[in-house]
């Protein structure tokens, strides 16, 4: 008995010692320095660390397999395994050859840097690249991207080698920052353009490179050079009253059909995942040799003319580091860099996940950084994964990046090959093949669920759907992203201040509004701030919003009462458990907010 006393007095003690002796003294707050050597440390040198630990013999080999994953699976790579990438990378090509075409045409490029787009820019990702289906190369939206963006500060038309310079220079600008961001695991950034922001982005785009390739789709010589929807309806409608052939519009629409036909195919049957990637070929061919045979360009079908045959060449000598425009080239870098990203990771991730295997976000950052940074120096434009033709090589039945390299060789070939069969392919044909792929671009079924779980995530949508749409590309993501970071401010700013209700035979304590079950004990209130900081921009609209509260609850136990008393409420909890920062203007809400409370006789 005597050791119990002694224990139960033990435990018993503490509770007499004064509270500020439980206080602990808080160490000084680190330093911005401090707190930037300790995220290298733990965000770019942790992971070298560690492996140079593992393997202190190999440091070498170790690092190099980290950033080329190539010489990790390269090792378990099979014959049956390349007999599928074989397959997979031909199907690829013949998909991705005209698209590249029509893509560069949609860039104000010439032709051949489409092809050349998809020669060094996959070689390089094949090598350190963690994605097993993802196809790069020219995209629709990039294309039209650095087109609409690279044309404020030069015209295409008149000089052609200056608008080339810049888009080459953006294209290293943009390589470049992809490289940072997966160096220095910046990977956040890339998500402040959200999914409901990207799929509005993406519908606004496709209806804008739709409404272009009208130009192509009715051989029309007089055009505008603008991207939002008022302008090039406008221009389509004025063009219509020059001469134009119809001839342009009969082909293009006609295989326009065959295209979808063959898409709609392909769908019904997954075995038959071939008759709609040929088909892009087999319209070119086709188109082709009957403007060869028939002579149609003679009778005013307009055609590809000159495609430059022979591998990459080299443009480190057009890269201009030093020009006028130098600042606003770095802002078409970063832009392209984040979107080509944004689809890039997007796509491999959706692939990755059923295959069964993880993406390295950090990785895909590298190496699609490096594919952009080689490819500006070997006359490509920016590059990313395309989702149709990662689809069509995951139909194929593709198992390693090796398709992307064999589809890579094939381009290279036919640059040495079919450049000149391709002088007679008319523009419309290209027009209808950009015009096939735009409706996977439009998500309807994913807007409609963003409507459903969100109304403020749709409205970032609408944002970017309507800007891109009526004004131009970069003031549609500006909206977009503006919203975004609106909707983040205002939530940060004015947080809600729950009350508390205990759930019945528990001892949870939930939201009232939420759980109107929850039972509230009489005199007592308990309200909780949703919120991760009370600092200096919602300390004083969080005091408001708890005098509020606890004036609503007086007033409601009040008229509860047949005979009012002076006084119904007698304690406020507050449970701050969701706060994870407290600044000086937090410490004085709290201050005054006591100094009220206790002088109603409120504890």
């Amino acid at each position: 008995m005597s050791i119990e006393m002694q224990s139960h007095q033990a435990e018993a003690a503490p509770a007499e010692e004064p509270l500020s002796q439980w206080l602990i003294n808080m160490p000084e707050p680190p330093t911005m320095w401090q707190e930037f050597v300790g995220y290298i440390r733990t965000n770019v040198l942790s992971k070298k660390r560690n492996k140079m630990k593992k393997k202190p013999s190999n440091q070498v080999y170790s690092y190099l397999k980290s950033v080329f994953p190539i010489l990790i699976w390269g090792r378990q790579y099979k014959l049956n395994m390349f007999k599928k990438d074989l397959m997979a990378g031909l199907t690829l090509a013949s998909l991705c050859i005209p698209q590249s075409i029509g893509y560069a045409n949609l860039a104000g490029l010439d032709p051949e840097y489409g092809l050349y787009t998809s020669v060094v820019p996959p070689l390089i990702y094949s090598m350190m690249g963690s994605s097993r289906e993802l196809a790069i190369g020219p995209v629709a939206v990039v294309s039209l991207l650095l087109s609409s963006m690279v044309r404020d500060l030069q015209d295409p038309v008149t000089d052609p080698i200056a608008y080339r310079k810049i888009v080459f220079t953006a294209t290293f600008f943009a390589g470049a920052f992809q490289a940072i961001f997966g160096l220095f695991r910046l990977g956040f950034l890339v998500d402040f353009l959200s999914h409901a922001a990207l799929v509005g982005f993406m519908a606004g785009a496709a209806i804008v490179i739709g409404l272009q390739q009208l130009k192509g789709l009715f051989g029309l010589s007089h055009f505008t050079n603008k991207t939002d929807v008022i302008s090039v309806l406008s221009s389509v409608f004025h063009s219509l009253h020059h001469p134009w052939q119809p001839l342009n519009f009969v082909i293009g629409s006609s295989f326009l059909i065959f295209i979808l036909l063959a898409r709609f195919l392909g769908k019904r049957n997954k075995k038959l995942f071939w008759i709609p990637a040929m088909a892009p070929l087999i319209s070119v061919i086709l188109a082709t040799l009957i403007v060869y045979l028939t002579n149609a360009d003679t009778r005013g079908v307009k055609i590809v003319k000159t495609i430059k045959p022979g591998f990459n060449r080299p443009s480190v000598n057009q890269l201009e580091f030093n020009g006028p425009h130098l600042g606003q080239v770095a802002k078409i870098g970063i832009i392209c860099a984040i979107i080509a990203l944004t689809e890039a990771i997007a796509v491999g991730r959706s692939f990755a996940t059923i295959k069964g295997y993880r993406l390295d976000g950090n990785k895909e950052m590298m190496a699609m950084g490096f594919s952009n940074i080689a490819g500006s120096l070997t006359s490509c434009y920016v590059a990313t994964g395309s989702f149709s033709r990662t689809a069509v090589n995951f139909s194929a039945g593709c198992e390693t990046v090796v398709s992307n390299i064999v589809m890579a060789i094939t381009v290279m070939v036919s640059l040495e090959v079919l450049t000149r069969f391709l002088y007679f392919t008319p523009t419309a044909i290209l027009a209808s093949i950009i015009l096939s792929a735009l409706p996977g671009l439009i998500d309807i079924s994913g807007a409609l669920h963003i409507w459903k779980l969100d109304k403020l995530d749709f409205l970032v949508l609408v944002a970017a759907f309507l800007g891109v749409l009526f004004a131009s590309v970069e003031i549609g993501l500006l909206l977009a992203v503006g919203i975004s970071f609106t909707r983040i401010i205002l939530s940060s700013i004015r947080p809600t201040v729950e009350a508390l209700g205990r759930l019945s035979k528990t001892d949870i304590f939930g939201d009232i509004n939420q759980y109107p079950m929850a039972t509230k004990t009489q005199g007592l209130l308990t309200l909780r701030i949703s919120s991760p900081l009370l600092c200096f921009a919602n300390a004083n609209f969080i005091r408001d919003r708890i005098l509020n509260s606890i004036q609503k609850v007086e007033e409601e136990e009040d008229d509860e009462q047949e005979i009012k008393r002076a006084k119904v409420l007698q304690v406020v909890i507050l449970d701050m458990s969701c706060v994870m920062g407290l600044d000086t203007s937090g410490v004085v809400a709290l201050e005054e907010l006591h100094q009220e409370l206790a002088s109603n006789d409120t504890h």
